[in-house]
């Protein structure tokens, strides 16, 4: 998890599909009533509760408080309320209702960091790296990010569209879109056999089924003479992290796959591989991206620096930080929290820098066919033909030997 300014990624419906570990349990549960333990506080709130000009409620100057408080923090922590914690729940789930896309902060621009497959952002033809100028005729900017993020939230949540002003990060010509919030779908893993005996598998994301999906998948396989397996994480924007440990798994038989570091106890651990792999002997390439970040880049490092396989494509995103999920009160609501950051097995830090690939290969950009095998990529055999990374890993599978 990275930054190159200060990144922040959140899903187009105002979720973030970051890496995440759950805190339950009383223990971590907060207390919060209308009788504040902090004086000073106390006084301000009910100051301005008695004397300014307009009636302002407690309850809307309790929430400004806590808004202001996570403004202050980074800009992967929020509160949720019981809506916001049931839909980044069903995120996880790999169904949630929104726009489809998630965003990043960098040198003042509001950055696309991948549009999800099938969604309403990619079927707009919106690309991982777009600049967002406008949202609803309103500047994009950093300084203006929480605005923004909560106008997508709240239009999703009314089901109502939004009027992007975008540019391509290699272009200054600008382009407007239209989205309508819908019911999104993403299929954690897709498969399919490419010629050759080669096999291609896209990871779309990290849910709560992903390692079990990610087994289903390669046990198809297992006793093919494979020549070599390609794992896509392009546009991939994360997700939980446990997922990303254990699919490290299936393919290290030793080493660390990623350690985390934070302020108290739990927040530190180190996560090593068991001897049980599949499709050990197989040549591997993993593919990234700029819109590969968070949990993506922990397996894609975990496979990089143990010598399993190469990874090919652009740096990463680089997101570096762990959120948890404490929950608090008693109607449901949550803090998502950055409570660690996480170290690659050889203990880098790449928040703000990315991984960098072992062969770098820009993206087609142009009529968006570099695209075409992320945005589709099992829709027909010729997609992933026309994919120019992919073809290159075929290549390099082919020709890896010789």
């Amino acid at each position: 998890m990275k930054h190159m300014i200060r990144y922040i990624s959140c899903v187009g419906l105002g979720l973030t599909l970051g890496l995440s570990i759950s805190l339950s349990g009383q223990e971590n549960a907060k207390s919060y009533r209308s009788d504040f333990d902090y004086p000073l506080l106390q006084d301000v709130l009910e100051t301005v509760e008695t004397y300014y000009v307009k009636t302002v409620s407690k309850e809307e100057l309790v929430q400004a408080a806590i808004k202001g408080i996570f403004e202050h923090l980074d800009p992967y922590s929020s509160f949720l309320n019981h809506q916001e914690l049931l839909d980044l729940k069903d995120s996880n789930r790999g169904e949630y209702f929104g726009f489809g896309f998630e965003v990043a902060t960098q040198n003042d621009h509001i950055n696309i960091i991948a549009p999800f497959a099938h969604s309403p952002a990619e079927q707009a033809g919106i690309r991982a790296g777009d600049i967002i100028v406008k949202l609803n005729d309103t500047l994009a900017t950093e300084t203006n990010l929480a605005n923004i993020l909560a106008e997508i939230k709240k239009h999703s949540l009314s089901n109502q569209s939004i009027k992007l002003v975008l540019k391509h990060s290699n272009d200054d010509a600008t382009f407007e879109v239209s989205l309508k919030p819908s019911t999104i779908t993403i299929e954690s893993v897709t498969t399919q056999l490419l010629d050759g005996n080669i096999g291609y598998v896209r990871l779309s994301s990290f849910q709560e089924n992903s390692t079990e999906d990610m087994v289903r998948s390669l046990s198809q396989w297992q006793n093919k003479p494979l020549a070599g397996l390609i794992l896509d994480l392009r546009n991939n924007p994360g997700g939980l992290l446990d997922q990303a440990v254990k699919i490290a798994d299936l393919f290290l038989a030793k080493g660390r796959i990623v350690s985390t570091s934070g302020r108290f106890f739990d927040a530190n651990s180190d996560y090593y591989a068991s001897p049980q792999t599949m499709l050990t002997n197989v040549p591997m390439l993993v593919l990234i991206n700029k819109g590969s970040a968070s949990a993506s880049e922990v397996l894609a490092a975990a496979l990089q620096e143990n010598g399993r396989a190469k990874l090919l494509g652009e740096t990463s995103f680089g997101k570096g930080t762990v959120q948890s999920l404490i929950p608090i009160l008693d109607d449901g609501n949550a803090i998502k929290l950055t409570i660690a950051q996480y170290n690659t097995p050889k203990g880098e830090n790449i928040h703000n820098i990315g991984i960098v690939p072992d062969i770098k290969i820009a993206a087609e950009t142009g009529s968006g066919a570099g695209n075409l095998a992320i945005i589709d990529a099992l829709s027909a055999h010729a997609s992933l033909a026309q994919d120019h990374q992919v073809t290159s890993a075929i290549a390099w599978i082919q020709h890896h030997d010789e």
